[in-house]
């Protein structure tokens, strides 16, 4: 059977990177009849923050990436000494060995990285087994190091990238395997589990490339089975070099906050990295599924466009039912909107707004008088609010046809110019020339505060 995972870090949010891998890795599995694992790999204590990985399970949630097995966590799993067990036979076996030295200290670890000096191998590689046995026996606690095999090569098809790749392993680095406190290293973690989790195939981020020999060794001399292994492209940001946190949001949580839709996001990232044969864009996380073995993972890295992603997002919005939208709305401003009055106001707005924060700056004006700014208004602005707002309280069914009717006979009366007219009605009413279409507006608005919008206006014009 296929079978993926997905093993985060709990060191903060979930990148977009990482939600693509999580969403590969799933549809590869899910397109296969296959099983897809979730495990957090959480044994470098000093970066993990509290409460990551229960966000890791809510963000999956929310995109409808639900595992079959786990969570999984490493640090759980320490306990059972199957790291321990895995790092001493691979001691016994002379795959690795015993290191002495002390922790390093911070200056000598800058002093080295600034002369831009590697050692790949450790002193300890040659010392006594014995002695070391007899210091642990003794209550010392030694960390475990690969012994790296000298002038060797190693190799993998990598199915992604559809290609051999290999190392030679005297630029391959002895790597720690065990720490002191009995912890596994990602390493010897990793390889570990992907075995005794029967992963099928690792679908992982090109950054973890050159930690592959380390792998593909540590599964040779441990006789497990070696899944397949691939690759993905690397995002790249418009600008240039791979997507990070200092050029922009660059979370799964900054992009909800900023208002996209989960389903808008999961789109998005289909296409980055993998490209269907028919050039069809707009896909369920179900219609993926289905024609995930029909397309095929690209190569060439694809580049994060933000005006692509607030496509997807205006098309999602605008094919999402009303009481829905209503709804997403009501969540994303957590109740401050009043839900009868959304709903009211959503044919208005839903073909014009690309996010839910678009929605507060176009339509936040049906909840709370706006402030207006006097220097907004045209020449004519006063005369022309006096007399539609004289016109408005005689009409006598506050009605769309007969409103607009009584305001376009006003205009023609007066030979006003139409556009300069509404401008300046606009802005009254919501204190911005950009609105949703007016007279809808002041309908769902009332007369009683249509009215008394006009006479807050004639008050700043004084």
């Amino acid at each position: 059977m296929v079978r993926t995972r997905f093993a985060p870090s709990p060191t903060g949010f979930l990148h977009i990177g990482s939600l693509r891998t999580a969403l590969f890795s799933y549809t590869f599995a899910k397109s296969q009849g296959g099983k897809f694992i979730l495990r957090i790999e959480d044994t470098d204590c000093r970066r993990c923050i509290p409460g990551a990985p229960q966000k890791i399970y809510e963000m999956l949630k929310k995109f409808g990436l639900l595992w079959d097995e786990g969570p999984y966590v490493q640090s759980e799993r320490v306990g059972t000494g199957i790291y321990q067990k895995y790092a001493e036979q691979l001691v016994k076996d002379g795959h690795a060995y015993y290191c002495c030295c002390p922790p390093e200290e911070l200056e000598r670890i800058e002093e080295r990285h600034e002369r831009k000096s590697i050692e790949l191998r450790d002193p300890c590689r040659n010392g006594d087994i014995q002695e070391a046995q007899a210091r642990i026996k003794k209550g010392g606690k030694l960390a475990i190091r690969l012994r790296v095999p000298e002038n060797e090569t190693v190799s993998y098809h990598d199915f992604v990238l559809k290609k051999e790749i290999s190392w030679e392993t005297n630029c391959v680095d002895d790597v720690m395997l065990l720490k002191t406190d009995g912890f596994p290293t990602y390493h010897l973690g990793v390889v570990v589990d992907d075995a005794l989790m029967r992963i099928s195939h690792i679908i992982r981020g090109r950054d973890w490339l050159p930690s592959t020999p380390v792998h593909l060794l540590l599964f040779k001399y441990l006789d497990f089975p070696l899944p397949q292994i691939g690759h993905l492209t690397d995002i790249l940001d418009p600008g240039g070099g791979k997507l990070s946190k200092r050029k922009g949001a660059v979370s799964c949580e900054e992009f909800l906050a900023a208002g996209y839709l989960p389903e808008a996001i999961l789109n998005f990232i289909m296409l980055l990295g993998w490209a269907p044969k028919d050039n069809r864009e707009l896909f369920t996380l179900e219609e993926f599924i289905k024609n995930f073995q029909n397309g095929s993972l690209q190569i060439a890295n694809p580049i994060f466009n933000r005006k692509k992603l607030d496509w997807f997002n205006g098309v999602y919005i605008r094919k999402t039912q009303s009481a829905k939208l209503k709804t997403q709305i009501y969540d994303y401003y957590k109740g401050s909107y009043e839900g009868t009055l959304i709903h009211k106001t959503i044919p208005l707005i839903k073909d014009r707004i690309t996010k839910l924060s678009d929605y507060c700056p176009l339509a936040g004006f049906f909840f709370a008088e706006p402030e207006i700014d006097g220097a907004l208004f045209g020449p004519s602005a006063a005369l022309q609010l006096t007399k539609a707002r004289e016109i408005l309280t005689k009409i006598n069914n506050w009605e769309k046809v007969e409103v607009e009717n009584s305001l376009r006979e006003l205009i023609n009366k007066e030979k006003w110019d139409t556009g300069d007219f509404f401008t300046n009605f606009r802005i009254a009413i919501s204190g911005s020339k950009i609105t949703p279409p007016i007279t809808d507006s002041i309908i769902i608005l009332g007369r009683q505060t249509t009215l008394s919008r006009l006479q807050q206006a004639l008050k700043v014009l004084k």
